[in-house]
């Protein structure tokens, strides 16, 4: 696996690098946001470790260009605030994963896995479904399009992947714990309050009515449902 990481830091990013590096990764550093961005920019990592306040270019900053180009890196954002709305605005800029510092190498490992087991999962197209159409809804998932009432709907990257995530369970009831570690790639209960922050904000551009969700359905302490409208839905 190869790794980069974006850290200013410099005895925390070779500490990194180097437990990193002892089992069997390839690992790059960058100790600004500039420097990082240029190095994302030149190679296709797996997974790209990427503190939030970061000189020359911010870590929010960083994190839009690479969606912007689309780069297919997991992000795994590391910071000292742990507060929600920090959490919120660094899922919706498209980080797949929040890690608070200080943080144990084993909760980092655990956590790279489970990137790492995630980027293979969308490298290899999920279950191979192309089209979702369900009712007036239409996710198009090699364009990452969606469309309600043929109308092009702009998701955050964190409501993509929660709408690509339901859809290709449509019918199903996703637990809280199995959506985090889908899609948050861990399942910490700390995120189960911006998962639900996320929810409803995907509610409000995919219903035309929110308090009466006709696609989304809670269920009260167990997760949520894309619910079939249609029988020949894929």
């Amino acid at each position: 696996m190869r790794l980069l990481i974006v850290e200013d830091e410099q005895a925390l990013a070779e500490a990194l690098a180097l437990g990193l590096r002892h089992r069997g990764h390839v690992v790059d550093v960058a100790l600004d946001g500039g420097s990082g961005l240029d190095l994302a920019l030149s190679f296709e990592y797996d997974v790209i470790l990427l503190d939030r306040d970061l000189p020359i270019l911010h870590g929010d900053q960083l994190c839009q260009h690479l969606q912007a180009e689309g780069h297919p890196a997991r992000i795994l954002m590391l910071t000292a605030a742990a507060d929600l709305d920090s959490k919120v605005d660094g899922f919706a800029l498209g980080a797949d994963d929040y890690l608070t510092k200080p943080f144990s190498v084993e909760e980092l490992m655990a956590r790279i896995r489970a990137a790492f087991r995630k980027l293979s999962y969308d490298q290899s197209g999920g279950k191979g479904m192309n089209i979702f159409v369900n009712g007036g809804l239409r996710v198009d998932f090699a364009a990452n399009c969606v469309f309600v009432d043929n109308l092009e709907i702009h998701l955050t990257p964190m409501e993509y992947k929660l709408l690509c995530l339901l859809s290709r369970n449509v019918g199903k009831v996703l637990t809280h714990n199995y959506i985090l570690k889908e899609v948050w790639v861990s399942d910490l209960e700390s995120n189960t309050q911006s998962l639900r922050v996320f929810m409803a904000t995907l509610r409000k551009k995919i219903e035309n009515n929110p308090s009466k969700p006709l696609f989304l359905q809670t269920h009260v302490g167990v997760g949520y449902r894309m619910i079939r409208l249609q029988d020949d839905a894929p």
